[in-house]
C-alpha cells in the first residue's frame, strides 16, 4: 500500500545550487530557501510527515489538497532591524512550497497538521477501506453459486430485462 508516492522533485537541483555557491565563494550571504527538509514514516494506521520549517510565522503555513497532492507552504522573512550592521546573514528567507504526492489509501479529509518548535507536523489515518482486515471464512455444506451481477447490483437476469423493455 503505497502511503507516498513522490516527494521533492527539486533535490537533485538544490544540492547543485549549493554546490555552485561553494564553488563561487557566495556561502555567508543570506540567501533564499532551497528546500524544506521532511521526515515520513507510517505509524499504526497514520502516515505522518514532519517538515523542517524553523524561524517560520505559523499564521504563513498553507496547508491544501488537490486530489492526492498534498502542498505545503511557508514563509521566513528577513529581519528588518534598523541600523543593524551584519557580520554574517546565512539563515535562508523567502517563500517556499512542497508538494507530496500521496497514496489514494489515505483519508485526506480526516488530516491533522500542527507546528511546533519550528516543525510542522502532518498525520494522515489510512482510509477504512484499505486498512488491512481479517475475512471470517465460514463451512458451507454445499459448493456456493455465484450469480452474475451489473455494476448497479441488478442480478445479470434483471439487468437483460431492463434492456428489453
Amino acid at each position: 500500500m503505497a502511503m507516498l508516492t513522490a516527494y521533492d522533485p527539486f533535490a537533485a537541483t538544490n544540492s547543485a545550487f549549493r554546490l555552485l555557491d561553494q564553488l563561487s565563494g557566495r556561502m555567508g550571504t543570506a540567501r533564499p530557501l532551497s528546500g524544506m527538509p521532511m521526515d515520513a514514516y507510517k505509524v499504526g494506521d497514520n502516515f505522518v510527515a514532519h517538515f523542517d520549517l524553523p524561524g517560520v510565522d505559523p499564521g504563513s503555513i498553507d496547508l491544501s489538497i488537490e486530489g492526492t497532492t498534498l502542498t505545503v507552504s511557508a514563509e521566513r522573512s528577513v529581519p528588518q532591524l534598523e541600523g543593524a550592521e551584519w557580520m554574517a546573514a546565512e539563515r535562508p528567507y523567502g517563500s517556499y512550497t512542497r508538494q507530496l504526492v500521496l497514496g489514494r489509501s489515505l483519508d485526506t479529509d480526516r488530516l491533522e497538521a500542527s507546528y511546533h518548535d519550528g516543525v510542522l507536523t502532518v498525520s494522515i489515518p489510512v482510509a477504512e477501506k484499505a486498512r488491512s482486515r481479517k475475512i471470517q471464512v465460514t463451512r458451507a455444506d454445499s459448493p456456493a453459486s455465484v450469480e452474475p451481477r451489473t455494476i448497479d447490483g441488478e442480478s445479470h437476469e434483471q439487468g437483460s430485462k431492463a434492456v428489453e423493455a
